[in-house]
């Protein structure tokens, strides 16, 4: 028997409700999804009520403005996870199948994606009622991580994103039979990285306690410095878990294993690494360019 920790008994479903011969049911999945937007919203609200934390003491908006902007964030991670997730990941299959594209309750969704749709969202947001945007990155930037947290919590109580085939005693045996098949003799278990949980500390606690420090530290008073440090330290995590999450079963070949989008030889990048490389690269440029802005003098 392998030394490894048996996957709790928990189900994706909070609770669910027959009306009319239909089954509605309440899912972790979207309970954390619900849960990490008002906890976001909660914690810009309360940065933009204190000017104190600004630069030249000035919110980049209202609370009134914030509400609004939360439906268009909310627009641009459907939109954009599912999109992402469509052309990132399996364009194949869904220029095939066009017709399921908009399916987004059957599942498939990027966060890659879903953050396109953000900046989007924000962007346009910012120009049509004259916001800065530097600013407004960062208080998103702020806002996130407890959707991060949250959401990778509950990838872990639905038994799915599980990492790779693993010996350690952390190693978690998901239940399931696609969990379970990862070569091993028969009669034996899998056991598998928690990845989901490396996600959810890295992301969600390591990456939110940092930025709240440098938050308290003063770096909103640099404007776009915030968002950098968001955009690097999610990329940085998210590529170190890579290594350890189950590779994406569409790149995965009897010559190509590990799942790699980009390979020479057997070594390479997933597709997770690939889409994080201009998120480390563009976070680092971003704090480098906010500082220099602010340290540079203003010409009278």
């Amino acid at each position: 028997m392998i030394a490894a920790i048996p996957f709790p008994d928990l189900s994706s479903e909070i609770f669910s409700i027959s009306l009319f011969g239909l089954e509605f049911a309440l899912r972790w999945y979207a309970l954390a999804y619900i849960a990490g937007i008002v906890l976001g919203w909660w914690l810009a609200v309360r940065c933009l009520r204190r000017p104190a934390l600004w630069h030249a003491e000035t919110p980049p908006m209202t609370p009134k403005q914030a509400e609004d902007l939360l439906t268009r964030v909310i627009l641009g991670i459907i939109a954009g996870g599912r999109l992402g997730f469509v052309l990132f990941y399996m364009p194949g299959y869904y220029l095939a199948n066009p017709l399921e594209i908009p399916m987004i309750w059957t599942g498939g969704m990027s966060f890659h994606g879903g953050l396109l749709g953000v900046v989007v969202a924000v962007a346009v947001f910012c120009w049509r009622n004259g916001i800065a945007p530097a600013p407004t990155a960062d208080m998103m930037a702020l806002a996130t991580p407890p959707g991060l947290l949250l959401g990778r919590l509950a990838n872990f109580v639905n038994a799915e994103l599980w990492g790779r085939p693993s010996d350690l005693p952390r190693a978690v045996i998901f239940p399931g039979q696609r969990a379970q098949d990862c070569g091993q003799p028969a009669g034996e278990l899998c056991a598998r990285h928690p990845s989901q949980l490396y996600e959810a500390g890295l992301e969600g606690l390591v990456l939110g306690l940092a930025i709240w420090i440098l938050v308290r530290r003063g770096w909103l008073k640099t404007p776009g410095a915030v968002a950098g440090v968001f955009f690097a330290g999610y990329g940085l995590a998210r590529f170190f878990v890579e290594f350890f999450r189950q590779p994406d079963a569409q790149f995965q070949t009897p010559g190509n294993p590990l799942g790699l989008a980009l390979h020479v030889n057997g070594y390479g990048l997933t597709m997770g690494q690939v889409l994080t490389l201009p998120m480390i690269l563009g976070g680092l440029a971003l704090v480098l360019w906010a500082r220099r802005r602010m340290a540079t003098p203003v010409a009278p």
